[in-house]
């Protein structure tokens, strides 16, 4: 078998479960179809690539519910005796944008009921432990914007609170924990809040050469990309440099990464130049407040967040011209954004 069949076949295997139920699923033709808007020269590395980087971080359903399962008998968060402590935990259910919470906690309810003969909705009592669950921190703000409104009016003076997702950008993951530490500061409260996951990927700009998220050592030269450099004068974008060791194996080389990154980057910018009036925090390498995008490579079988480049989620298959003439891989479903990036001050 040809290697392009086989990475074409691989990619489709690995995210059959994308959106289950509610599109058809990914098959090699649609991921042919989507990598053929690349120039053929770098098609087949691009495959490759993205077959490697989807194997690290694109979360099924079976992956995400067997890791939150696993968390109910971890000692470090429930103690010696884990079906006590849940049975006393109050599961927060306070998400104000979109179905993820309400799914996690479904998965999660299951796997205590197996393992405890409890469900999440038989839990909590009148003390000071709270559990907050989601699928996956990126920028922090949906989490950020949720327990703030709790915080303020709903928490008790004192309490835990644990966040429990399977992975985090250590950005969003600080930005989140320390604006929620002085809001509770700020009216009076006490609260600890704990993240829990399975493992956290760095994007921080001062680490950013160990960052596990797109972010381009090198800029190609194209006068579309360069109009907007010279635009990003608030925060100039600062390139990786090459060569430390990551936490994570999320690329394959870094010959395979800078590919990609090239690649979606300039694939971001033709999408984003087709739009009328983009906002600023509609950027290249996925939605963010600055840089070239937030540039993740998480996906899970829910959805594709807009934290991800443009040209892994946006367009519309059926469109033949405009702003939307772009093939998705992720066709995501979208919802009312509760976190304005365009809003923030930094």
């Amino acid at each position: 078998m040809a290697e392009r069949q086989k990475l074409l076949e691989s990619i489709a295997a690995t995210t059959a479960d994308y959106r289950k139920g509610e599109l058809a699923a990914p098959t090699p033709a649609h991921v042919d179809r989507w990598v053929r808007q690349f120039d053929e020269s770098v098609q087949l590395p691009m495959l490759g690539e993205l077959d490697h980087v989807l194997k690290q971080t694109y979360f099924s359903k079976d992956i995400i519910s067997q890791w939150f399962s696993r968390q109910i008998q971890h000692e470090g968060l429930a103690g010696k005796s884990p079906c006590d402590f849940w049975n006393s935990a109050n599961f927060l259910s306070i998400q104000k944008n979109g179905r993820s919470q309400a799914e996690i906690l479904a998965l999660f309810s299951e796997s205590l009921s197996n393992q405890c003969g409890i469900s999440v909705g038989d839990c909590g009592a009148e003390g000071d432990v709270f559990v907050y669950l989601d699928d996956v921190l990126f920028s922090g703000g949906r989490v950020g914007a949720d327990l703030k409104s709790w915080v303020v009016d709903s928490a008790p003076r004192a309490a835990t609170v644990h966040v429990l997702v399977i992975a985090t950008h250590r950005l969003g993951e600080w930005q989140c924990t320390e604006g929620l530490k002085k809001v509770a500061t700020k009216v009076g409260k006490k609260i600890e809040f704990k993240v829990w996951a399975a493992f956290r990927l760095e994007n921080r700009l001062k680490y950013r050469n160990q960052s596990e998220v797109l972010w381009p050592a090198a800029i190609p030269d194209d006068d579309r990309l360069n109009a907007y450099l010279a635009e990003q004068k608030k925060f100039p974008f600062q390139p990786r440099v090459p060569g430390d060791k990551t936490e994570h194996e999320i690329f394959s080389s870094e010959g395979g990464r800078q590919i990609m990154e090239q690649e979606l980057l300039l694939a971001g910018i033709r999408i984003r130049a087709g739009c009328a009036d983009p906002k600023p925090s509609m950027r290249p390498l996925g939605f963010s407040a600055f840089g070239l995008g937030f540039g993740s490579t998480v996906v899970t079988y829910r959805n594709c967040p807009n934290n991800c480049p443009l040209a892994l989620w946006w367009g519309d298959p059926d469109a033949t011209s405009g702003p939307f003439h772009w093939y998705p891989f992720f066709s995501r479903k979208t919802y009312a954004q509760s976190f304005d990036f365009d809003a923030i001050e930094l």
